[in-house]
This record gives C-alpha cells, sequence and structure tokens, in this order.
C-alpha cells in the first residue's frame, strides 16, 4: 500500500509515502510488542486460548495499550489521522479506492477480534468510551474539514477520516449482550457499505481528473453534462456516505442509532445524525456545481468523454453499496455468525 502511495511519483507523493511507511512501521512495531507481551505471559498466541487465559496483570495492561495504539495509527482514527489525507489525496485514484475502501478496514478488523474475542473480560466499560469518543470526534472533525477543501479528492480523503469514526461506535454501544448484537452488526455492515461507496467516489474522481485535467471543485461547474454517468455515481454513493435510505449505509447507521438509544447513550446517536447532515454538506459541495448549467460566459475546454471501462465499475460500486440496504435482513443475520454476542438483532 504505501507502493501505491508513491506511484504517481513527485516530491509530495514520495513524501506521503514516507510518512504513511514511518507510520505503518511503528504501527506494526507497537502490535507485535504487544504480541510478544502476550506470548511471554500466557505461553500461546491461540486467540481462543487467550481469551480463557485472560486476566488482568501489568504486562496485559501493556499489551492492550500497544496493540491498540498500533492498530489506532493503521485504522487512522482521530488524533492519528494525520498521514491519510496526503498519502489517500496524493495516489493514483485507483489507489485511492484500495486505501480508502478496503486498507484502513485490515486494522479496524484485527482490533475488533482482540477486544471483542482476547480482552472482553479485561477492559473496564471505560476504554470503550474512550474509543467511542475518538470516533465521535473523529465523525465532526473529518467532516468540518473536508466542508473547507477545495480539491475534491482531498475532500474524500477527510471524509474518510469522518468515516471510520463511525466504526469505533462500535466499541461503547456493544457493551452490554442486551444491545450489542445490533452494534456489533451495524458497525460490520457500515464498514463494509462504506467499502464500496467510497471505493465508488474515489474511482469518479478519478475519472474526473483524467479527463478536465484538474479536481479542484471550482474548476468543475456544468460537469455532469460531460461526465452524467461518473456524477450519478458520485450521487448513487454520497446516498451510502449521508447513510440515506434504501443504501446499506443507512441499515448500518440505523442500528447504531438504536443501539445508542436502546442503552441510554443518545450523544452517539446526535453525533450519527450530525453526522450525516454534515456528509450531506460536503458532497453538495461538489454536487452542486456539477449539475449547474454552464453559462455561456463560461470559456472552459470541452472536456474528453471517459471510456465506459472506467465508468461502469465505479457505477457498480455505487449501485452495490444502495442495493445493501434492500438485501440487509439476511446479511445482518449472516454477520451474527461467530459473533460475540447471542440473540436476535431486530
Amino acid at each position: 500500500s504505501v507502493a501505491l502511495v508513491a506511484l504517481s511519483g513527485g516530491r509530495a507523493a514520495a513524501t506521503a509515502g514516507m510518512r504513511y511507511l514511518l507510520v505503518s512501521l511503528l504501527g506494526s512495531l507497537a502490535y507485535l510488542m504487544g504480541v510478544a507481551l502476550l506470548y511471554g505471559a500466557f505461553g500461546t498466541l491461540d486467540i481462543a486460548l487467550l481469551g480463557e487465559l485472560m486476566a488482568p496483570a501489568p504486562a496485559v495492561w501493556a499489551a492492550i495499550a500497544l496493540m491498540t495504539l498500533g492498530m489506532l495509527l493503521k485504522t487512522a482514527l482521530f488524533p492519528l489521522h494525520f498521514w491519510l489525507p496526503p498519502a489517500h489525496a496524493g495516489a493514483p485514484s485507483p489507489a485511492s479506492a484500495l486505501l480508502s475502501g478496503l486498507v484502513v478496514k485490515g486494522s479496524f478488523y484485527l482490533l475488533l477480534r482482540l477486544w471483542f474475542d482476547v480482552f472482553p473480560e479485561v477492559l473496564p466499560p471505560l476504554a470503550g468510551q474512550l474509543l467511542g469518543g475518538l470516533g465521535a470526534a473523529a465523525i465532526l472533525w473529518g467532516s468540518l474539514l473536508a466542508l473547507r477543501q477545495e480539491r475534491l479528492k482531498m475532500l474524500l480523503a477527510y471524509s474518510t477520516v469522518a468515516q471510520v469514526g463511525y466504526l469505533f461506535l462500535l466499541y461503547p454501544l456493544a457493551a452490554e449482550t442486551h444491545w450489542g448484537a445490533g452494534a456489533w452488526s451495524g458497525g460490520v455492515y457500515y464498514a463494509l457499505s462504506h467499502a464500496c461507496a467510497k471505493a465508488a467516489v474515489f474511482m469518479t474522481a478519478g475519472i474526473i481528473l483524467e479527463v478536465r485535467g484538474t479536481d479542484e471543485i471550482g474548476k468543475l461547474r456544468g460537469i455532469s453534462e460531460h461526465l452524467p454517468l461518473t456524477v450519478m455515481t458520485f450521487a448513487t454513493a454520497g446516498i451510502a456516505l449521508m447513510g440515506l435510505p434504501p443504501s446499506g449505509g443507512f441499515t448500518g447507521k440505523w442500528l447504531l442509532l438504536a443501539a445508542a438509544i436502546e442503552s441510554g447513550q443518545w450523544w452517539y446517536s446526535a453525533v450519527v445524525v450530525a453526522g450525516g447532515l454534515l456528509a450531506a454538506g460536503y458532497l453538495l459541495r461538489f454536487l452542486t456545481p456539477a449539475f449547474t448549467v454552464e453559462s455561456p460566459g463560461d470559456h472552459r475546454e470541452r472536456p474528453l468523454r471517459a471510456p465506459r471501462a472506467l465508468e461502469v465499475p465505479a457505477f457498480l460500486l455505487a449501485l452495490l453499496a444502495l442495493l445493501l440496504g434492500l438485501v440487509s435482513s439476511p446479511l445482518v443475520e449472516l454477520l451474527r455468525i461467530g459473533a460475540p454476542f447471542p440473540g436476535e438483532v431486530f
């Protein structure tokens, strides 16, 4: 993934790639130090056995802190997100789609397994609230910075910072078995929907950059006239990112909202609603001028037509993010297989 960041060449790409490399290595080193502590304390690295043997001890606390810190760095959770915007915005657009849609989800998945399969008996409720607070801050801070961006790819990069925050609301909301199943399914389902939608919008940004020669939002007025399918793809994926029905993003947010209300943690529901409104704001910063008809006084060179081979895969990803909401019930039930919570989700 570091090579993908630096693939476009140039000083900015090399700087972003080097920063990403150092952060990734630091995160891996912290994680492996935690692994070494666990092995020294329990003599095994089997996840199921560790979950049974886990007991409060200084080595365990140190391992939790190191492994969590390492994964938070890799996931770019606020305030450890400093490497992500320049890396994702400076990479080639197909690489940005992979980095934002998939790479940050890998470390999130590892942390999820650690907290719910290895450390659940020794983690205090305050630890989950800490991650939830950082997730809430990421949603608000990332969204506000996205509203201020003048380049489309940088806007989407800060959007990723915000969207990652929703995933970490799972930790405080899944602290109790009664409503934990809904929060667990909602967080994981939102990660799946976000992967499809964010990959689609980064691909559309790449198409616009390819045919127009710039991704400056102020210079994209009337772009829908020339790239209707590309702009429609962006709008379709934006429905999932905002969490509007019938998208998979709506299903994930709805389950998180229900868990927040049922558990009495209403402040997280307020953050989810505010994040959706802010997402609408920064996505409309591009969509509003994109759908505006060019006036006769706009002396701009007519952009090239985008090849269907570039537009169709992005549209299919956006459509998949939308359709995930229509088939959510069986998929949410599927996610419960192997989850740490028994009982019904709905």
